[in-house]
């Protein structure tokens, strides 16, 4: 599937929304069959003597935020239909499991070289092995993008409740204690204190009434034969929810999923985006690609609707693309692109200007119209 440099919203910078509707006409397809044509036309002229496939790499790599993604500061992603930055580290979400998706290699790896880094924006299977953190870890089960759960390796927000006993009557547990009745579960909340016995004076004569008094006698208030759904003291612990993001990190913070009962061990919740506190507005994407790009895709949508009824301006902005793409193959004008290195790790030269210049002066270069 073709990856796409340019986005929706960028069209609507020359266009009107009205007139991009006419050209796609509800074909969202349209929009990469257009800028795949476009992409021919800069790569033809640009791929001998720049990087431009580094270049076209930064649009194409941009992807809608998600919140399962811990984002470094620098990283780019669209929120709202807007390209932003990350000014700081953006947490992602961390779901409790009860096994683990990666272990730590104890053993050398022959080929380690050769092992890339771990990526979020990777799916990975049992048996892979990554690089994260100079620690190489083997995968041991499915996760990433592709199958909606995303695992950093080593990273453990959530422990599992151990020792989970049925509820019974008339057995007294300590404050947070969790149980299990009618196949749920349940944490004790409210442990009332122990208070004093009240004194029985039924039968207490003159002798006992002089003799010294003993400590007072402690009784429990609690009634233990109600069971967690009677009672008021038991609350019932709620399903982990992925769209909750005000888990609090304590260890009675419990939640249920999959039939066992866990506890943050570290912050599980995805970090609430703000503009102007952890993302600005900020395009990673060349300018001039971006521009003339979007010039030449607008003139394929065109020719897809009427080929031989394309506006004067959109045949204007084509050509005045095409001139300054074949500018910037002759090196005529500087694009502001990264050269190729050639293997002498210098930039390589057009054909032309490395075999007939002589003199590198501007003015003095025949080449240079």
């Amino acid at each position: 599937m073709y990856q796409r440099f340019l986005n929706n919203n960028d069209y609507l910078s020359i266009m009107t929304k009205e007139a991009v509707s006419q050209l796609i006409r509800g074909n969202e397809d349209r929009y990469a069959d257009a800028e795949e044509a476009a992409e021919s036309y800069i790569l033809d002229y640009l791929s001998e003597n720049y990087e431009i496939e580094r270049v076209l790499a930064q649009g194409k790599n941009l992807e809608q935020y998600s919140r399962q993604v811990t984002y470094p500061a620098g990283a780019h992603f669209y929120y709202d239909g807007k390209v932003m930055e990350a000014t700081r580290v953006i947490n992602g979400l961390k779901a409790p499991s009860d096994h683990l998706y990666w272990m730590e290699c104890e053993d050398a790896l022959p080929d380690a070289e050769q092992v890339s880094r771990y990526s979020q924006r990777v799916s990975y299977a049992p048996g892979d092995i990554v690089e994260f953190n100079t620690v190489f870890y083997r995968c041991l089960d499915y996760n990433g993008p592709d199958y909606n759960d995303i695992r950093i390796p080593g990273v453990t927000a959530w422990e599992e409740v151990e020792d989970i006993k049925d509820w019974e009557p008339n057995l007294p547990c300590e404050e947070w204690t969790v149980v299990r009745f009618a196949d749920r579960f349940y944490a004790l909340i409210d442990r009332p204190e122990l208070i004093e016995k009240p004194a029985d004076n039924d039968g207490a004569n003159d002798e006992d009434a002089d003799a010294p008094s003993d400590e007072p006698e402690l009784v429990d208030p609690m009634d233990w034969t109600k069971n967690p759904e009677e009672s008021d003291n038991w609350g019932l612990i709620g399903d982990y929810d992925p769209e909750y993001n005000e888990y609090g990190l304590s260890d009675t913070e419990y939640v249920v999923k999959d039939g066992k009962v866990y506890y943050p061990v570290m912050n599980p919740n995805p970090d609430t985006l703000k503009e102007g506190f952890n993302i600005k507005r900020n395009d990673p994407r060349h300018p001039n690609i971006k521009k003339h790009m979007l010039r030449l895709a607008v003139f394929e949508l065109h020719k897809l609707i009427s080929p031989n009824n394309v506006s004067s301006a959109r045949i204007t902005d084509f050509e005045t693309s095409i001139g300054w793409l074949k500018d910037a193959g002759k090196m005529r004008i500087n694009p502001n692109l990264p050269r190729r290195i050639a293997p002498d790790n210098k930039p390589v030269s057009e054909f032309a200007v490395a075999t007939f210049m002589r003199d590198y002066n501007p003015y003095k270069n025949p080449w240079h119209i």
